[in-house]
């Protein structure tokens, strides 16, 4: 009679594997995977700006199921710093991001960094400011720019202190006049002299620029 217990040996070997196949299929086997999440401030004082931190996310390692890490919805998460406390000056805050991440079932958190927050603290300050318009360019032949209007003429500014009592005006952004033969209008940008400062009212700023022909000789000015 032929001897079968290789056979029967090969056989099981086979079904093993093909049961940790199909479980890896399935999201059984236990895997890693990294999340940078993106850091949100709480609870900022209105007289404070944060001017600087060391990290704008957390990178964490977590360990799970296949379908345990399918399910995290990575769109949603975010680790919220409470910051109601702060003073001027630098501070410290350590990352506890185990505490606010709700995963699922089979997942959990091995690793994450930074460990800490550093961040610096500034007192707000205001200040009203000049516009300045920016142009560039040489209007179309025989016309010249008469005029720029803008509208509001002057700003208000809040941020750091620091930075917003020391601008004395800010610049529009560069306005290309080349070619104009007509008056025209423009909503500009302004450039604030820093990422801590900011424009106290949203509304646009306009500039209003005047183009007028150039007399030709012998002209006589209208009535």
């Amino acid at each position: 009679m032929a001897r079968r217990g290789p056979s029967l040996r090969l056989l099981a070997l086979a079904i093993v594997l093909a049961l940790v196949l199909w479980s890896m299929a399935h999201g059984t086997a236990s895997t890693e995977e990294s999340f940078d999440i993106p850091i949100v401030f709480r609870d900022v004082p209105d007289k404070i700006v944060i001017t600087d931190q060391s990290t704008d996310e957390v990178n964490v390692r977590v360990l799970g199921t296949r379908a345990a890490l399918r399910n995290i919805k990575v769109s949603k998460l975010v680790y919220q710093v409470e910051v109601s406390g702060a003073k001027p000056g630098p501070a410290v805050y350590e990352v506890d991001i185990s505490s606010q991440l709700d995963l699922p079932r089979g997942a959990k958190i091995v690793s994450r960094s930074p460990s800490q927050i550093k961040l610096r603290f500034e007192r707000r300050g205001r200040k009203a400011v000049r516009v300045r318009p920016d142009l560039e360019g040489e209007p179309a032949e025989g016309f010249v720019v008469t005029g720029v209007e803008v509208d509001p003429p002057r700003v208000w500014l809040v941020g750091a202190r620091s930075t917003v009592l020391r601008l004395s005006e800010v610049v529009t952004e560069t306005v290309d006049v080349t070619g104009l033969a007509e008056s025209t209008e423009r909503a500009v940008k302004l450039s604030l002299g820093g990422s801590h400062v900011w424009m106290e009212d949203k509304k646009p700023v306009t500039l209003r620029i005047a183009v007028e022909a150039v007399p030709e000789a012998g002209d006589e000015p209208a009535a």
